[in-house]
């Protein structure tokens, strides 16, 4: 499968109506961000239950600075709607292999229990 374009205004319902979403928040003057495509594409091939997407930080800007982007390449992983990974910085595919099988061994139950303890000390 191949990666999509996310904007403003389609990210919200790919991260909620999808299981496990991977986005990687890009520019294109980025060369780190470059080289790091083909292996995102990559991904996308090898994990079709997964969706790819990606950001375009330029045309994105609000989006980028909702989503609290501060280096690129940065890439989020979300399960089930719940934000669950970020790192700025190229992946080698092998650590993407292993993130993809991580984040679906995640027991969800149990990331929403430690989100909402959070946001109830955060109060």
């Amino acid at each position: 499968m191949a990666t999509q374009s996310l904007t403003q205004h389609t990210f919200d319902e790919v991260v909620a109506g999808n299981d496990v979403v991977f986005v990687d928040f890009w520019a294109s003057w980025c060369g780190p961000c470059r080289a790091f495509a083909p292996t995102f594409e990559a991904s996308s091939d090898k994990y079709p239950d997964v969706v790819f997407a990606k950001v375009n930080t330029e045309t994105e800007q609000g989006l980028a600075t909702a989503a609290n982007i501060r280096s690129i390449p940065t890439v989020m992983a979300f399960r089930e709607g719940v934000l669950v990974f970020t790192h700025s910085g190229v992946l080698p595919s092998e650590a993407i292999d292993d993130l993809v099988a991580q984040v679906k061994d995640l027991d969800m139950d149990e990331v929403r229990r430690k989100v909402a303890e959070q946001a109830t000390a955060k109060k």
